[in-house]
């Protein structure tokens, strides 16, 4: 399942996005009524709830997983480490009934997407963390993502992996490069190319294409896009819309161009390293999934203490040299590329892990959409996609 998971058909999407907006008073929760005791001094342990294969585990045993194992050394705080997120808004389904109700979940570290972690913090869900816990993730965290536009300051999230949404193609088949988002709508890719058909994953790039701020975008910027993308569809441009499955589609080489993720890509270059990942030259969407801790947790200090944990360099290179997704912490690179693994002092090297000064000026975080668009955007998006 992709981590950057697709919106649900209507239905389902409306509804929750109704209930995110704070028009709905018995959801949101004040902030006096967001903590309980915490127990993290006399009760050495937490809960985390995270995605499937989205931490480094040993190669000879995957039920170790070698910087969780070294943390629980040096504090001697347990983990239960549950892989239980498949999707966005199957997990808020799974635990909004406790957190609006004011209980607890049963966890105490989450990780999701930041367009889903928006409508978390817009409803209270989620508490503010105490950076004097915190040093390494005030000193390391990556500049170009400590201020999105649904957390000023990264006080309710703090970024476990980053991406960037960008085109990826095959080299060698179609024979040039691409380096514009308009590229997909170039003749000799007609009927080869495929969109995302999640909203929050595709939009932003596509805006990008049009010379649109994804900081500061408008309504009318998404109608534009909309717009552009049912003409493309008419004119036989767009095989189909996917979720993470494009990469069969452009390893079988059905598709030669299309919308894709950075993490995939790299993994994609292993065995094909015709494939090629751009970020276009108007820019590209920087995302990330990002740690909070849910109202109501029994070992928020214990939580905050793991979180800074992982933004130890050290720590934070491990973990990058394993998922290969964009690190949130820039000080790592110089922990991998001292290696004396050829191989992991190789990804120090890799954009798509540490983007480059050129690569850096052209990425920024979209602003999210609004619980109030939402229920609009979703609605001609997923007419338009089929969903």
């Amino acid at each position: 399942m992709s981590r950057r998971s697709l919106l649900r058909a209507l239905g389902g999407t409306a509804a929750l996005g109704a209930l995110a907006g704070c028009g709905v008073p018995a959801a949101y929760v004040a902030p006096g009524d967001r903590a309980v005791a915490d127990e993290s001094t006399a009760d050495k342990k937490l809960t985390w709830a995270n995605w499937p294969l989205y931490i480094d585990t040993d190669d000879k045993n995957p039920n170790r997983r070698p910087t969780l194992d070294a943390f629980e050394k040096r504090t001697g705080i347990s983990v239960d480490y549950v892989e239980e997120i498949n999707d966005n808004d199957e997990f808020f389904g799974k635990i909004s009934p406790a957190l609006m109700n004011h209980q607890s979940t049963g966890r105490d570290l989450i990780v999701i997407s930041d367009w889903m972690c928006a409508r978390f913090v817009r409803l209270g869900w989620v508490q503010e963390m105490d950076r004097a816990r915190q040093p390494n993730v005030a000193k390391y965290l990556d500049p170009l993502l400590r201020t999105p536009a649904f957390d000023k300051g990264r006080r309710f999230t703090v970024p476990w992996q980053s991406g960037i949404t960008g085109i990826a193609y095959n080299r060698k088949k179609l024979g040039r490069e691409i380096r514009h988002v308009k590229d997909l709508w170039a003749s000799d890719l007609k009927g080869r190319v495929t969109l995302l058909s999640g909203l929050d994953e595709s939009f932003a790039l596509l805006m990008q294409g049009n010379g649109v701020d994804i900081t500061t975008w408008t309504a009318d910027d998404f109608h534009n896009v909309c717009d552009e993308v049912e003409r493309e569809i008419h004119r036989g441009q767009i095989r189909r819309f996917t979720g993470n499955d494009y990469t069969k589609d452009l390893v079988s080489g059905d598709v030669l161009a299309c919308q894709a993720y950075s993490g995939d890509v790299i993994q994609l270059q292993a065995d094909n390293p015709d494939i090629r990942f751009v970020v276009p030259e108007e820019g590209a969407e920087l995302w990330a999934d990002s740690l909070m801790i849910p109202n109501r947790a029994l070992h928020k200090a214990n939580a905050e203490r793991l979180i800074d944990y992982y933004y130890d360099p050290e720590a934070a290179a491990a973990l990058a040299a394993w998922v290969t997704y964009v690190c949130p912490v820039p000080a790592a690179r110089e922990v991998l590329a001292a290696s004396k693994d050829k191989d992991t002092a190789a990804l120090a090297d890799n954009p798509l892990i540490f983007p480059d000064a050129t690569m850096r000026g052209r990425l920024a975080v979209a602003r999210d959409i609004t619980s109030t668009e939402r229920v609009e955007f979703a609605k001609r998006w997923n007419r338009i996609v089929g969903l």
